[in-house]
């Protein structure tokens, strides 16, 4: 099959990377935060195997070689800022927002990844060396703080610590030596901190358990009905809630609750939430009721964070253009 692509056959080059494309995505999803940029640098990244599969040496496996390439290529994105500005940057809310808890100096590039992306990764088993289960490299919480690292260490961090690739390998790829490898990584796990496995935040119900569908049960009833205090009845004592790519980051019940009665479910403000999954948790495609007309108005998408038996964060993306790749329409009939 690689000689035959190495000489021009494109089905057998397609044959010989199609049972990479969907994890190769997903990499350059941690890397990038964005769903668009991550497909933007899938495709550069086949195009540049296609055209340097003369010079691949065998000395790495096929699936070694082309994450060397997107890496690299995800590398070169953020040095140069070559990427779409992230939808929803210039949301503009009706009324004034309270003052967050915490204020980040910088927009989030952060966007949703839809469960049914991730299906395909089910049976991909991480290399020995590898730190995070599946499900914990592609949570909100996971992805937020990785994007606060620097882009070496967070390639050497996502190498090693979710793929699993030897020290060797990594350097290899990255064009470092050893020492620098292990010495990136020590600093990337210690700037993750908590979001470290064993840090309490793997104790959420499995999906599509009763445990889990009582909670989102719950959280729906309480949200459609405007209920303040019972969605803050489910949220833990230092829940979050943040909106991505605003900077701005509201924790703890009275924060949170402060806001949701202001802002999101003030007088006058009903909500239909449609059921979806993103990043391996409960999401909802947000519909605004207008009582003038039949037409419900898509809002954006609303991410749960669930630990043990309530809600820790909860993620507000505005972008409504997310909403397609959710099997999400722009607008419902009540």
């Amino acid at each position: 099959m690689l000689a035959s692509a190495r000489g021009g056959d494109g089905e057998a080059f397609r044959a010989l990377v199609e049972p990479f494309r969907d994890e190769l995505q997903v990499h350059c999803y941690r890397m990038l935060g964005s769903v668009q940029d991550a497909e933007d640098l899938l495709q550069e990244t086949l195009l540049a195997a296609w055209q340097g599969l003369g010079s691949y040496e065998g000395r790495a496996s096929v699936r070694t070689w082309l994450y060397r390439i997107a890496t690299n290529r995800c590398l070169n994105a953020l040095r140069t800022g070559a990427r779409r500005s992230p939808g929803g940057a210039g949301y503009r809310s009706e009324v004034s927002l309270p003052e967050p808890t915490h204020r980040r100096s910088e927009l989030s590039w952060l966007e949703p990844y839809p469960d049914v992306l991730l299906e395909a990764l089910a049976d991909r088993v991480p290399g020995p060396e590898a730190r995070y289960e599946a499900k914990e490299s592609v949570s909100l919480a996971f992805l937020t703080a990785l994007q606060q690292l620097p882009p070496r260490r967070r390639a050497v961090l996502v190498l090693r610590d979710v793929l699993g690739f030897r020290a060797s390998e990594v350097a290899d790829m990255l064009e470092m030596t050893e020492n620098a490898v292990t010495s990136a990584l020590k600093r990337a796990r210690a700037a993750m901190g908590p979001e470290l496995p064993g840090s309490g935040r793997g104790n959420a119900p499995l999906p599509d358990s009763p445990r889990e569908r009582r909670l989102v049960n719950d959280f729906v009833r309480a949200f459609e009905a405007g209920d303040v205090d019972a969605v803050v009845a489910l949220l833990t004592d230092d829940a979050r809630l943040t909106m991505p790519p605003l900077p701005l980051e509201y924790q703890g019940l009275e924060a949170v609750g402060q806001f949701l009665s202001t802002v999101a479910l003030r007088d006058g403000v009903q909500y239909v939430l449609v059921r979806t999954r993103a990043n391996g948790q409960p999401a909802f495609g947000c519909y605004l009721r207008d009582p003038r007309t039949p037409i419900l108005h898509a809002h954006g998408l609303l991410v749960l964070t669930l630990t043990g038996d309530r809600i820790a964060e909860l993620t507000r993306f505005h972008d409504n253009s997310l909403l397609p790749r959710f099997g999400l329409p722009r607008s419902l009939r009540a």
